[in-house]
């Protein structure tokens, strides 16, 4: 019994001394949580609210209809329209927010804020108004330049590195949701450097910072109270916050600012190369150790990239001192880059890196696409991976554009990857090298050599595009 009893005391004085050794780590972690208070009362005033007359319009969201899963995702939060009255010429008010960047009147958002926008109005926390002009905007990366005129100097932000963010810091927004000025909220950052669908020039800023509409244009602070983004996007299938806000970089939106302050436009670098991600099978196709890099596929007649000597096959690992990390990484470098100047490109070709230097060019439009179609007829004869390829005739060769390539006419194993019948194999990638693809009987005899579990890298012509694509056959 006594026993007994002596254990019970001996486990609660071994509770007690837990406790008291654990207790000041979870003061510690009560008291590290961040306070707020100063950073709202200093960066406050910096904010603005946004109004915008402007004539009634629709709002197309790229081409998708409200049904599709999408929508929502793109959805920029503006408030939502309204009809104008009858008898009025003027249409609904969107609002938004801002921040100043300048003591002399300088303030950022979005440019969907202010798009089509016949009046502009600026408040300050003060509750002073002003009428702004549109400096300037830039579509594509969702950035506006403004400039009020006030008779004093105005509060400004301090503009952050958001290269210096890590995932799980705190991060604060300050902005005008649902037209309730000067509104915080907090969070952290859930992500950084996504990507999202149908925009490939913005490495945004995921975090779980709640932001509705109105909070569009509005800035991204951390905890030193610098502007390390522009809260621009949610995703929502109701409208409002569901916990995922997309933030553009400030120094993405710095470089657009900085362009439209100095020459009044926007331009972007380009080098005329069309890329693709680069999977682990490729890579090892390719003789790399890592799946790493911007994958070329093809490269544009007489281009930057053309005249330093890129050829299709090659793996672009670095662009201007930059490491390429994924094919999506390679764009944001290269348009960030002055049309005119010099960049290094550092390539895998053939198992070994090599330099070569580029001039940048001005990019006019987005589209890389080449034009032709793949069809015909020919002697087919099936390979150890199932393949039924055929000839080209000399007329398709010249519909293609193509000096020499063979058509695939079947498949008739199962396989994983990207090859469908009607593509057009240009090259075969083996250990490192590209294998051009000048006959059905040469690419077979290729193909034959190769152990039919193994994985296999072919660049083919689909549809005027050019590919890469790593199959396998599925074992049964």
């Amino acid at each position: 019994m006594l026993l007994r009893k002596e254990r019970s005391v001996f486990a609660l004085w071994c509770c007690a001394a837990f406790m008291l050794l654990i207790a000041p780590t979870l003061r510690a972690q009560v008291t590290g949580l961040p306070d707020f208070t100063v950073l709202y009362e200093k960066q406050g005033p910096t904010v603005v609210s946004i109004d915008v007359r402007q004539k009634a319009r629709n709002y197309p969201m790229m081409g998708m209809s409200e049904d599709d899963p999408f929508y929502e995702f793109f959805r920029r939060f503006g408030m939502p329209q309204q009809q104008p009255r009858r008898g009025e010429s003027e249409g609904p008010q969107a609002m938004g927010s801002g921040f100043i960047i300048s003591a002399d009147g300088y303030v950022v958002t979005n440019a969907h804020v202010i798009e089509g926008a016949d009046d502009v109005k600026v408040k300050l926390t003060d509750k002073s108004e002003y009428t702004a002009k549109v400096i300037g905007s830039d579509k594509r990366t969702d950035v506006a330049l403004l400039k009020i005129e006030a008779d004093h100097p105005l509060p400004m932000v301090t503009i952050g590195d958001p290269e210096k963010l890590k995932v799980g810091e705190w991060v604060v927004a300050i902005g005008k949701p649902f037209g309730l000025e000067n509104t915080m909220t907090a969070g952290i950052v859930s992500a950084k450097g996504r990507d999202l669908p149908q925009e490939n020039l913005v490495p945004f800023i995921q975090t779980d910072t709640a932001i509705n509409p109105g909070n569009s244009g509005g800035p991204l602070f951390n905890l030193k109270g610098e502007v390390v983004g522009i809260n621009s996007l949610i995703y929502s299938r109701s409208g409002g916050y569901m916990g995922l806000s997309f933030a553009i970089p400030i120094d993405v939106a710095m470089n657009i600012i900085n362009q439209i302050k100095t020459n009044g436009k926007v331009t972007r670098g380009r080098i005329g190369v069309v890329i693709q991600e680069i999977s682990k099978d490729a890579a090892e196709a390719f003789g790399l150790k890592s799946a790493t890099g911007a994958l070329v596929n093809s490269v544009e007649k007489d281009s930057p990239a053309d005249k330093a000597g890129v050829k299709a096959g090659d793996i672009i690992l670095k662009a201007d001192g930059r490491e390429v990390h994924n094919s999506s990484e390679l764009p944001r470098i290269i348009t960030m880059l002055k049309p005119g100047s010099k960049a290094e490109l550092t390539l895998w070709r053939d198992g070994a890196a090599k330099n070569v230097s580029v001039v940048i060019a001005e990019s006019e439009d987005d589209s890389g696409a080449m034009k032709g179609k793949a069809g015909g007829k020919g002697s087919a004869k099936s390979n150890p991976l199932g393949l039924v390829l055929s000839d080209l005739t000399v007329a398709q060769k010249k519909d293609l554009d193509i000096k020499n390539g063979v058509l695939v006419e079947d498949i008739r194993n199962a396989i994983r990857g990207n090859l469908q019948a009607g593509d057009v194999i240009i090259a075969v990638i083996q250990r490192g090298t590209m294998i051009e693809a000048k006959s059905a009987a040469q690419v077979n005899g290729v193909l034959g050599k190769l152990d039919k579990k193994a994985p296999v890298t072919l660049q083919v012509l689909r549809d005027g595009t050019y590919l890469f694509t790593t199959i396998r056959v599925v074992e049964e």
